[in-house]
Protein backbone atom coordinates (compact mmCIF):
# COMPACT_ATOMS: atom_id res chain seq x y z
CA UNK A 1 0.00 0.00 0.00
CA UNK A 2 2.82 2.60 0.79
CA UNK A 3 4.25 2.23 -2.54
CA UNK A 4 1.10 2.92 -4.53
CA UNK A 5 0.55 6.14 -2.21
CA UNK A 6 3.93 6.94 -3.19
CA UNK A 7 2.84 6.58 -6.83
CA UNK A 8 -0.41 8.73 -6.19
CA UNK A 9 1.65 11.39 -4.39
CA UNK A 10 3.94 11.98 -7.13
CA UNK A 11 1.14 11.27 -9.91
CA UNK A 12 -0.58 14.37 -8.15
CA UNK A 13 1.95 16.48 -8.65
CA UNK A 14 2.90 15.62 -12.44
CA UNK A 15 -0.85 15.89 -13.62
CA UNK A 16 -1.81 18.72 -11.54
CA UNK A 17 -1.52 21.84 -13.52
CA UNK A 18 -2.42 24.32 -10.20
CA UNK A 19 -1.61 23.49 -6.31
CA UNK A 20 -5.72 23.79 -6.06
CA UNK A 21 -5.92 20.42 -8.08
CA UNK A 22 -2.92 19.39 -6.64
CA UNK A 23 -4.30 19.53 -3.29
CA UNK A 24 -7.79 18.29 -4.46
CA UNK A 25 -6.22 15.25 -6.24
CA UNK A 26 -4.34 14.46 -3.02
CA UNK A 27 -7.09 14.45 -0.44
CA UNK A 28 -9.54 12.52 -3.13
CA UNK A 29 -6.93 9.96 -3.79
CA UNK A 30 -5.95 8.96 -0.48
CA UNK A 31 -9.95 9.00 0.54
CA UNK A 32 -10.39 6.73 -2.55
CA UNK A 33 -7.88 4.02 -1.31
CA UNK A 34 -10.03 3.42 2.29
CA UNK A 35 -12.96 2.44 0.45
CA UNK A 36 -13.88 -0.83 -1.38
CA UNK A 37 -13.48 -0.54 -5.21
CA UNK A 38 -10.74 2.26 -4.75
CA UNK A 39 -8.97 1.50 -8.07
CA UNK A 40 -12.64 2.31 -9.72
CA UNK A 41 -12.69 4.91 -8.00
CA UNK A 42 -9.36 6.64 -8.97
CA UNK A 43 -9.91 5.77 -12.36
CA UNK A 44 -12.84 7.67 -12.91
CA UNK A 45 -11.29 10.74 -11.03
CA UNK A 46 -8.21 10.86 -13.15
CA UNK A 47 -10.36 9.79 -16.61
CA UNK A 48 -13.20 12.70 -15.60
CA UNK A 49 -12.09 15.93 -13.55
CA UNK A 50 -8.34 15.96 -13.77
CA UNK A 51 -8.68 15.63 -17.75
CA UNK A 52 -11.88 18.24 -17.89
CA UNK A 53 -10.30 20.58 -15.30
CA UNK A 54 -6.42 20.32 -16.60
CA UNK A 55 -7.72 21.09 -20.39
CA UNK A 56 -9.84 23.65 -18.72
CA UNK A 57 -6.77 25.37 -17.45
CA UNK A 58 -4.63 24.85 -20.73
CA UNK A 59 -7.07 26.51 -22.74
CA UNK A 60 -7.42 29.26 -20.32
CA UNK A 61 -3.50 29.69 -20.61
CA UNK A 62 -3.40 30.04 -24.19
CA UNK A 63 -5.98 32.46 -24.23
CA UNK A 64 -4.96 34.34 -21.72
CA UNK A 65 -1.11 35.02 -22.28
CA UNK A 66 0.21 37.77 -24.19
CA UNK A 67 3.75 39.33 -24.14
CA UNK A 68 4.74 41.62 -21.39
CA UNK A 69 6.74 44.75 -22.72
CA UNK A 70 7.45 46.08 -18.88
CA UNK A 71 8.82 44.66 -16.27
CA UNK A 72 9.44 44.64 -12.61
CA UNK A 73 13.34 44.32 -11.23
CA UNK A 74 12.18 41.68 -8.92
CA UNK A 75 14.74 38.87 -9.37
CA UNK A 76 13.33 35.56 -10.42
CA UNK A 77 14.32 32.32 -8.42
CA UNK A 78 16.73 30.15 -9.88
CA UNK A 79 14.46 27.33 -9.01
CA UNK A 80 11.44 28.46 -11.10
CA UNK A 81 14.00 29.41 -14.00
CA UNK A 82 15.29 25.62 -14.25
CA UNK A 83 11.26 24.17 -13.87
CA UNK A 84 9.92 26.71 -16.51
CA UNK A 85 13.30 25.01 -18.32
CA UNK A 86 11.99 21.41 -17.80
CA UNK A 87 8.51 22.04 -18.92
CA UNK A 88 10.06 23.62 -21.97
CA UNK A 89 12.41 20.65 -22.93
CA UNK A 90 9.40 18.40 -23.03
CA UNK A 91 8.21 19.98 -26.56
CA UNK A 92 8.41 17.64 -29.38
CA UNK A 93 11.62 17.72 -31.88
CA UNK A 94 12.01 15.84 -35.00
CA UNK A 95 13.69 12.76 -34.27
CA UNK A 96 13.61 13.75 -30.29
CA UNK A 97 16.94 15.28 -31.21
CA UNK A 98 15.82 17.90 -28.66
CA UNK A 99 18.19 20.16 -30.56
CA UNK A 100 17.65 23.68 -28.41
CA UNK A 101 20.31 25.05 -26.42
CA UNK A 102 19.94 28.31 -23.81
CA UNK A 103 21.73 30.83 -22.29
CA UNK A 104 20.17 32.33 -19.21
CA UNK A 105 21.73 35.28 -18.02
CA UNK A 106 20.52 37.21 -14.88
CA UNK A 107 22.25 39.62 -12.88
CA UNK A 108 25.15 41.97 -13.91
CA UNK A 109 25.87 39.83 -16.60
CA UNK A 110 22.15 40.40 -18.30
CA UNK A 111 22.76 44.63 -17.78
CA UNK A 112 26.17 43.98 -19.63
CA UNK A 113 24.37 42.41 -22.39
CA UNK A 114 21.74 44.83 -22.75
CA UNK A 115 24.37 47.60 -22.89
CA UNK A 116 26.13 46.01 -25.56
CA UNK A 117 22.95 46.10 -27.25
CA UNK A 118 22.09 49.26 -26.97
CA UNK A 119 25.38 50.30 -28.37
CA UNK A 120 25.10 48.29 -31.47
CA UNK A 121 21.81 49.35 -31.89
CA UNK A 122 22.60 53.23 -31.98
CA UNK A 123 25.41 52.33 -34.18
CA UNK A 124 23.76 50.19 -36.82
CA UNK A 125 20.23 51.44 -36.55
CA UNK A 126 18.69 48.18 -37.11
CA UNK A 127 15.12 47.89 -36.09
CA UNK A 128 12.32 45.74 -35.67
CA UNK A 129 10.95 44.36 -38.48
CA UNK A 130 9.18 40.88 -40.07
CA UNK A 131 12.35 39.82 -41.80
CA UNK A 132 10.69 39.36 -45.01
CA UNK A 133 12.63 39.11 -47.93
CA UNK A 134 10.06 40.55 -50.49
CA UNK A 135 6.71 42.32 -49.85
CA UNK A 136 4.66 40.48 -47.48
CA UNK A 137 1.24 39.78 -48.64
CA UNK A 138 -1.58 42.41 -47.52
CA UNK A 139 -3.45 40.41 -45.36
CA UNK A 140 -0.49 40.16 -43.06
CA UNK A 141 0.75 43.22 -43.49
CA UNK A 142 -2.48 44.35 -42.36
CA UNK A 143 -2.45 43.10 -39.30
CA UNK A 144 1.15 44.35 -38.40
CA UNK A 145 -0.40 47.95 -39.37
CA UNK A 146 -3.54 47.32 -37.14
CA UNK A 147 -1.53 46.25 -34.20
CA UNK A 148 0.80 49.43 -33.97
CA UNK A 149 -2.29 51.51 -34.36
CA UNK A 150 -4.20 49.88 -31.27
CA UNK A 151 -0.85 50.07 -29.46
CA UNK A 152 -0.13 53.67 -29.85
CA UNK A 153 -2.60 55.13 -27.63
CA UNK A 154 -0.79 53.23 -24.78
CA UNK A 155 3.13 55.14 -25.85
CA UNK A 156 1.18 58.14 -26.02
CA UNK A 157 0.25 57.90 -22.42
CA UNK A 158 3.62 56.83 -22.04
CA UNK A 159 5.11 60.33 -23.64
CA UNK A 160 7.25 57.58 -25.62
CA UNK A 161 7.22 56.53 -29.34
CA UNK A 162 6.84 52.96 -30.63
CA UNK A 163 9.84 52.84 -32.72
CA UNK A 164 12.17 54.14 -30.10
CA UNK A 165 10.24 51.95 -27.28
CA UNK A 166 9.79 48.79 -29.25
CA UNK A 167 13.84 48.84 -30.30
CA UNK A 168 15.27 49.89 -27.23
CA UNK A 169 12.87 47.84 -25.20
CA UNK A 170 14.45 44.86 -26.61
CA UNK A 171 17.61 45.10 -26.65
CA UNK A 172 16.68 45.79 -22.89
CA UNK A 173 14.85 43.23 -22.62
CA UNK A 174 11.87 45.60 -21.39
CA UNK A 175 13.91 45.56 -17.77
CA UNK A 176 12.88 42.14 -17.38
CA UNK A 177 15.81 40.85 -14.83
CA UNK A 178 16.10 37.20 -16.76
CA UNK A 179 17.52 36.83 -20.76
CA UNK A 180 17.04 33.20 -21.91
CA UNK A 181 18.61 32.73 -25.53
CA UNK A 182 17.62 29.93 -27.80
CA UNK A 183 20.77 28.93 -29.92
CA UNK A 184 20.70 26.24 -32.80
CA UNK A 185 23.76 24.54 -33.64
CA UNK A 186 24.58 25.25 -37.39
CA UNK A 187 25.12 21.66 -38.59
CA UNK A 188 21.19 21.52 -38.94
CA UNK A 189 19.24 23.22 -41.40
CA UNK A 190 16.25 25.54 -41.07
CA UNK A 191 14.08 22.78 -40.53
CA UNK A 192 15.99 22.86 -37.09
CA UNK A 193 13.95 26.30 -36.39
CA UNK A 194 10.28 24.32 -36.22
CA UNK A 195 11.87 22.53 -33.14
CA UNK A 196 12.91 25.70 -31.41
CA UNK A 197 9.26 27.28 -32.26
CA UNK A 198 7.59 24.65 -31.04
CA UNK A 199 9.88 24.77 -27.95
CA UNK A 200 9.50 28.23 -27.16
CA UNK A 201 5.69 28.22 -27.89
CA UNK A 202 6.13 25.79 -24.60
CA UNK A 203 8.47 28.52 -22.48
CA UNK A 204 6.00 31.12 -22.99
CA UNK A 205 2.95 28.71 -21.90
CA UNK A 206 4.42 27.55 -19.07
CA UNK A 207 5.87 30.56 -17.86
CA UNK A 208 2.44 32.20 -17.98
CA UNK A 209 1.43 28.98 -15.59
CA UNK A 210 4.34 29.53 -13.45
CA UNK A 211 2.96 33.18 -12.61
CA UNK A 212 6.01 34.70 -14.98
CA UNK A 213 5.09 36.76 -17.90
CA UNK A 214 7.55 36.99 -21.09
CA UNK A 215 8.15 38.62 -24.37
CA UNK A 216 9.60 36.83 -26.81
CA UNK A 217 12.30 39.14 -29.11
CA UNK A 218 13.31 38.37 -32.36
CA UNK A 219 15.59 42.00 -32.75
CA UNK A 220 18.90 41.01 -31.12
CA UNK A 221 19.36 38.44 -33.69
CA UNK A 222 20.55 41.29 -35.70
CA UNK A 223 23.22 42.02 -33.34
CA UNK A 224 24.09 38.35 -33.36
CA UNK A 225 27.83 39.10 -33.21
CA UNK A 226 27.83 41.32 -30.01
CA UNK A 227 25.36 38.68 -27.97
CA UNK A 228 28.08 35.91 -28.97
CA UNK A 229 31.15 38.56 -27.85
CA UNK A 230 29.48 39.41 -24.81
CA UNK A 231 28.67 35.63 -24.22
CA UNK A 232 32.04 34.01 -25.81
CA UNK A 233 28.96 31.95 -27.52
CA UNK A 234 30.94 29.46 -30.38
CA UNK A 235 30.97 30.58 -33.73
CA UNK A 236 29.00 27.27 -34.50
CA UNK A 237 26.01 28.36 -32.58
CA UNK A 238 23.12 30.12 -34.34
CA UNK A 239 21.05 32.70 -32.63
CA UNK A 240 17.20 31.61 -32.82
CA UNK A 241 15.30 34.03 -30.31
CA UNK A 242 15.57 35.86 -27.18
CA UNK A 243 12.77 36.07 -24.58
CA UNK A 244 12.74 38.18 -21.84
CA UNK A 245 11.01 36.59 -18.24
CA UNK A 246 10.28 37.96 -15.20
CA UNK A 247 7.40 39.76 -13.69
CA UNK A 248 5.11 42.36 -15.14
CA UNK A 249 5.25 45.54 -14.17
CA UNK A 250 1.57 46.51 -13.25
CA UNK A 251 1.81 49.95 -13.66
CA UNK A 252 2.89 50.46 -16.69
CA UNK A 253 0.26 51.49 -19.20
CA UNK A 254 1.53 49.19 -21.74
CA UNK A 255 0.69 45.96 -20.38
CA UNK A 256 -2.79 46.87 -20.41
CA UNK A 257 -2.49 45.96 -24.57
CA UNK A 258 -3.13 42.55 -26.29
CA UNK A 259 -3.43 42.01 -29.44
CA UNK A 260 -5.84 41.16 -31.65
CA UNK A 261 -6.41 37.33 -34.00
CA UNK A 262 -8.43 37.35 -37.00
CA UNK A 263 -10.99 35.13 -37.27
CA UNK A 264 -10.27 31.96 -38.27
CA UNK A 265 -11.42 31.80 -41.65
CA UNK A 266 -8.53 33.96 -42.49
CA UNK A 267 -6.00 31.09 -41.99
CA UNK A 268 -8.05 28.05 -42.85
CA UNK A 269 -9.02 26.51 -46.09
CA UNK A 270 -10.83 23.02 -45.67
CA UNK A 271 -10.58 20.16 -48.46
CA UNK A 272 -13.00 17.83 -48.44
Amino acid sequence: MSSIMAFLFQLSVFCSPSPILYSQFSILSLFALTLPGSCVILHLFLSLDVEEDFIMELHEAIKTRKSCRAFKPDPVPRPKIEELLRLTTCAPSAINLQPWEFIVVIGEERERLSRRLMKAYKEKQISCGPGNVKPLPRTVGKRGAKTLVMMNPFFEEMGVTSDRYINEGSCNFYGAPVAILMFLDDSFSKAGLVDHGIALAYLVLAAHGLGLSTCPIGLITAYEDDVKDVLSVPENKHLVVGVALGYPDPNSPINRFKSHRDDLDKFTRWIE
